[in-house]
């Protein structure tokens, strides 16, 4: 559902109030900071009885996640003023976060603290956050209000010239852009944000990696002044010039400079290969780009992308930094930045290319030229790699000018000299340059071949190997695929990173697109006419034409097609293709991205040979049903042919003792699995959706270091060998739905390295057995949807290690065993649709769980008593639980409980009283519970209640609030289709985060109605009502009204309350939204007003919708017009009143 709204008038300010506070952090960072040595990383000012219980307690716990511990001065006896220690707290800390709260003013000692952050920010360069928590920013600058009165009376007495000191401060804090905790619906939320912004500035500290770049201080200047980051407009520029001149170090520097004024930010380099031309399904490639778009920039890695609207539904109200880097096509951007509006205001989107066409084609207009360096811009990149400094090294002054004007002014090229010259003596500087002066001129190949050149034999098959087949693997997995090779990997890698033709980060090999090209271009020019006698062959049309007139040698070792591109007809492979590659290694034949296309690479006389040789054999959708049979797999160390029409992979028993990795996935048609009695090196076996496969060979207990196996979708699987029991070293099995297995061998608990078990989906699985609690390494179980199973073993008690069991929809399980008590870690028990289940064994000893889910457990008639015992628990879901006649009271002693789900309960009549016990309750929802006929008094007195639903609930009377005068703060209340509730709500809302929802409750008294229409502190709510009542100033039928203020009101921001009575329009949609607009002037601004999410639902005819925004006003009448048009239906009556 889209709950956004939209608030068009003439000011714009009121969006930017709520703009994220990174905003200020530059300018609350000046350039002092940035070699400052700070003792912590926060620093917490706050006024203990407003927050120490709440916010504060939160705040600590959204950090402790995320790893900031904060400086707070529980522990520092308070005198009358700061002393010597708190001082040292304050200069030592990078970021001070004030909590402006209504009685901050009371404490002089929170003042002298304020004082003294704000000459740290001034002087020290330290980051200042506020946050504005029930208070007014304005009352803070202005000293005025509530928190001015406290604020005088604190005052009283005191020298003027201290009083002057903490208006100056509070004055500097309040013009401080931070959240306002009334903008916010709900209070997580803006912890997380805050978190994130702390986030963000710790992780931001000038890097070192960029510091060798000449001149990055200039490009980043000139780029900044093109973002034009103070306009709230969504822009996009491009950074353009040639491969090799910095461009993406330039966006990296940028970026790093950058991202911490914005709400989310990502940099998605190489899009070149992630997304090669030509592309034979461009629709999956580019949801590949739009997925990783969205992972990167949400932080999500499962993320799902069915459609190429996500990205526009999902960040079309974020303010994003976005660099895409090396596109080369716009097909590229059109998956990841199609148009400004898949974006929020004041976002950026910087485009990385070669191709200045490219972003004049996109409707760029903002570009960034990236110019050669001048002369002494080239000596110095070529002297920080040659020396390690900006300038020559005594005596060297004359030749390394001339080795810079030979290299030629491009950076790479420069990087690459100067890495090959360092270390060397002038003597070996001098007999380099004859060859410099023959090889090279500008040309930028030759610069980069001369340092290839200079390599060793074993070096330069290295290099090759991987530009032309490893480029993107992991250190570890090439060192594997050229075990048998005379070469020291990890040695020959570092001296390639010493000589800057690749880097080595976090175990991946990373390579310059430049680098990549020139590897290639070497082993194109070994025969450029006849491709069958290259070492390398990736090029589409050099494959097939070697694989089609059979014009392979034995020089070929590696052939690597992207089956993506070959773009029209298939190729027919010769049967003797491979007859005459005696010497081939590596064989891939892939789709990108897992693309499943239809099969373009036929035998149509078979296949009569592959190389002995071979160490990796990639084959997807193989058109054969068998490998040719004198085929020896004895290299071989990874095989993956999924989706192939594999039957079986060869005859008889060869020796695999070399494989590490086999994929035989989708091979729907596979039923006989190899003899795997040598395969004592395989680590991942992976048959998901072998539809066909019966069963394992019992020789797959000969695969002692195998880790990890997957059999996901193998639904005619029957049974586990008993030889399963040998995989010691496993640690990952998963058997989802194999709806055909009955049951797990008995020698399943000698797996005892086992650490995740999925049998979800084994709907015949009848039992599992008892030897499972000898698995003590066992983490995860999960058993959802196994409708067979009846119960579980009493020696699961045994799995102390045990942290997550689910058993979702297990429809047959009746109980569950009393030994789980024994499962002191474990954290996770989801028993939601459990049909049968009766009753819960005690848990009290599981202390450490934090979630239960007791969902649709219909049979369900109590909870244990012992339920107190579990104080860790957070989360309870107990929905749909029909027979559950009671909770036991001791419920609400589980003092951690923060949310209890009780929806559709329909024969609970009551809640057990001292509700109040469970202190950090937030979110209790009881929505048609329709036997509750009451509330008990003390839920009101939760102060940590965010979350109300009593929605549905057709026997509720009493909500019990007329003995609490004043209800939580920030109280979300939806009590819609409370058809029987009749009651007075004798109380105050004070807070502005309130929302109410009496929607359809038409037997609530009037007195009742009247207190949610006038309380000024409710800014959302829905309640009965056919028309706007006259308590609203302006009242008017239809969807617009003019409004005429006091020119004493002028440039200054308002708040106002609307009323509404919205009528069906000319289309029946599910949902509504507003377009609020100020129709007296054209250049209106529209401003996002998102309504709580709480209200949106379907059109409710003969209910009033209030809600309150703010705008700076320019003038002294003008006229709103209030739209309904995104989801069509119409506003029959409006009202409005100005709040003071």
């Amino acid at each position: 559902m889209d709950s956004s709204c939209f608030l068009v008038y003439r000011i714009f300010r009121f969006r930017k109030r709520n703009k994220n506070i990174s905003s200020s952090l530059s300018s609350s960072s000046p350039p002092s900071s940035l070699s400052q040595n700070w003792l912590h990383p926060v620093f917490l000012s706050f006024r203990g009885e407003d927050v120490r219980k709440g916010l504060l307690s939160h705040i600590q716990k959204e950090f402790q996640r995320n790893g900031i511990t904060p400086f707070i001065d529980n522990e520092m006896k308070r005198g009358g003023s700061i002393g010597p220690e708190l001082l040292q707290a304050i200069r030592g800390s990078k970021i001070a976060i004030i909590l402006l709260s209504r009685n901050y003013g009371s404490s002089k000692w929170c003042l002298d603290e304020l004082v003294e952050i704000m000459k740290c920010r001034e002087e020290l360069g330290q980051t200042v956050m506020t946050v504005f928590y029930d208070v007014d920013p304005s009352d803070v600058r202005k000293q005025k209000g509530d928190f001015g009165k406290v604020f005088k009376k604190t005052c009283v007495g005191r020298p003027e010239e201290m009083v002057q000191r903490w208006k100056q401060a509070l004055t500097s804090a309040a013009n401080i852009l931070g959240e306002d905790s009334r903008n916010w619906e709900n209070e997580a939320d803006m912890i997380i944000k805050i978190s994130k912004d702390v986030s963000d500035v710790l992780s931001f500290t000038p890097s070192k990696d960029f510091d060798e770049f000449v001149g990055i201080e200039a490009h980043t200047t000139e780029i900044t002044s093109l973002l034009q980051l103070d306009l709230e407009e969504v822009r996009m520029i491009g950074i353009w010039g040639p491969a090799g001149i910095g461009k993406t170090t330039i966006s990296r520097v940028l970026y790093n400079k950058l991202f911490h004024q914005f709400q989310l930010g990502a940099i998605i380099d190489n899009i070149k290969v992630r997304y090669p031309r030509p592309c034979h399904d461009e629709y999956s490639a580019k949801l590949q780009l739009q997925k990783e778009l969205l992972s990167q920039m949400i932080n999500q890695k499962d993320m799902v992308v069915p459609h190429l609207g996500v990205a526009q539904e999902r960040l079309k109200d974020k303010k994003v930094l976005l660099v895409l880097d090396d596109v080369d096509g716009l097909v590229q951007l059109d998956a990841m930045a199609k148009d400004v509006q898949w974006f929020g205001l004041g976002s950026r989107i910087i485009v990385v290319t070669q191709d200045l066409k490219l972003l004049k084609a996109h409707g760029i207009k903002y570009i960034y030229k990236v110019d050669f360096p001048t002369s002494d811009e080239a000596l110095e990149i070529f002297c920080m790699y040659a020396f390690g400094e900006k300038s020559p090294k005594v005596g060297f002054e004359q030749i390394a000018r001339t080795v810079t004007t030979l290299a030629g002014k491009l950076p790479l090229g420069l990087r690459v000299m100067g890495s090959y010259l360092r270390r060397m003596s002038k003597q070996e500087w001098a007999k380099s340059i004859p060859r410099l002066r023959t090889s090279l001129d500008d040309d930028i190949e030759s610069v980069l071949k001369f340092s290839y050149n200079s390599l060793a034999e074993q070096e330069k098959d290295l290099f090759l190997h991987i530009t032309c087949f490893f480029r993107r693997e992991r250190i570890e997995t090439l060192e594997v695929f050229l075990a048998k090779k005379s070469v020291d990997v990890r040695q020959g890698l570092q001296i390639l990173a010493d000589k800057s033709l690749l880097s080595l980060n976090l175990g991946n090999i990373e390579m310059h697109n430049l680098l990549v090209q020139l590897g290639l271009d070497i082993v194109r020019k070994q025969s450029i006419h006849k491709p069958g006698k290259r070492q390398f062959l990736v090029d589409t049309e050099d494959i097939c034409e070697v694989l089609t007139d059979d014009t392979g040698t034995r020089t070929l070792i590696g052939i690597d097609l992207e089956l993506s591109g070959v773009i029209e007809g298939v190729i027919n492979i010769s049967e003797r293709a491979f007859e005459r590659m005696c010497n081939l290694q590596f064989l891939r034949f892939h789709h990108p991205y897992g693309d499943r296309c239809h099969d373009i690479l036929y035998l149509p006389q078979g296949l009569s040979h592959i190389s002995r040789k071979l160490r990796l054999l990639h084959w997807e959708r193989y058109p054969l049903t068998c490998l040719p049979p004198k085929f020896n797999p004895e290299f071989l160390v990874k095989i993956n042919m999924r989706d192939s029409m594999l039957e079986k992979l060869w005859d008889g028993n060869e020796p695999i003792r070399n494989l590490k990795w086999m994929d035989l996935s989708f091979c729907v048609n596979l039923k006989e699995l190899p003899d795997f009695s040598t395969a004592t090196n395989l680590q991942e076996l992976r048959l998901i959706n072998c539809l066909s496969l019966v069963e394992l060979p019992s020789s797959i207990g000969n695969v002692t270091n195998l880790l990890e196996l997957d059999l996901i979708d193998c639904s005619s699987l029957v049974k586990l060998p008993s030889s399963i029991g040998n995989l010691t070293n496993l640690k990952k099995l998963f058997l989802n739905r194999c709806s055909s297995l009955v049951k797990l061998p008995s020698s399943f608990g000698n797996v005892t390295s086992l650490k995740e078990l999925n049998l979800s989906g084994c709907s015949s699985l009848l039992e599992i057995p008892s030897s499972i609690g000898n698995i003590v390494n066992l983490k995860k179980l999960y058993a959802d949807g196994c409708s067979s199973l009846v119960q579980l073993p009493s020696s699961i008690g045994n799995n102390t290690n045990l942290k997550e069991l689910h058993l979702l929809n297990c429809s047959s399980l009746m109980e569950c065993p009393s030994s789980m008590l024994n499962l002191t870690r474990l954290e996770d028990l989801n028993l939601s649709g459990c049909l049968s289940l009766v009753k819960l064994p005690s848990i009290g000893n599981v202390i450490n769980l934090q979630s239960l889910y007791l969902s649709d457990c219909s049979s369900l008639m109590e909870l244990p008593f012992t339920i107190e015992n579990a104080t860790n628990l957070d989360t309870l879901y107990l929905d749909g639980c029909s027979n559950l006649l009671e909770l036991p009271s001791s419920i609400w002693n589980i003092t951690n409980l923060q949310s209890l789900y009780l929806n559709g309960c329909s024969s609970l009549k009551e809640l057990p009283s001292l509700v109040e016990n469970a202190i950090n309750l937030q979110s209790l929802s009881l929505m048609k519970c329709s036997s509750l006929v009451e509330l008990p008094s003390s839920i009101w007195r939760i102060s940590n209640l965010s979350y109300l639903d009593v929605s549905n609930c057709s026997s509720l009377v009493e909500l019990n609030l007329v003995s609490h005068p004043v209800v939580p703060d920030s109280l979300i209340l939806d009590a819609g289709d409370c058809e029987s509730l009749v009651q007075r709500l004798d109380c105050f809302f004070q807070n502005p985060k309130i929302v109410l929802n009496f929607a359809n409750c038409f037997k609530l008294n009037q007195e009742a109605r009247d207190l949610i229409i006038q309380t000024s502190a409710c800014r959302n709510a829905i309640l009965p009502g056919e028309k706007v009542p006259a308590y609203f100033t302006y009242r008017a039928t239809g969807d617009s009204l003019t409004v005429k203020l006091n020119q004493k009101y002028l440039l200054q921001s308002l708040r106002f309350k609307a009323c509404l009575l919205l009528v069906e329009g000319q289309n029946k949609w599910p949902n509504w939204g507003m377009n609020l607009v100020t129709s007296r002037e054209p250049d209106g601004h529209i401003v996002l007003y998102t309504p709580s999410s709480h209200l949106q639902g379907p059109l409710l005819m003969e209910n009033l919708y209030t809600f309150e925004f703010e705008l700076v006003v320019t003038s002294s009448e003008f006229v709103l017009e209030f739209r309904a048009d995104r989801y069509k239906c119409a506003v029959s009556e409006c009202g409005l009143i100005q709040l003071f």
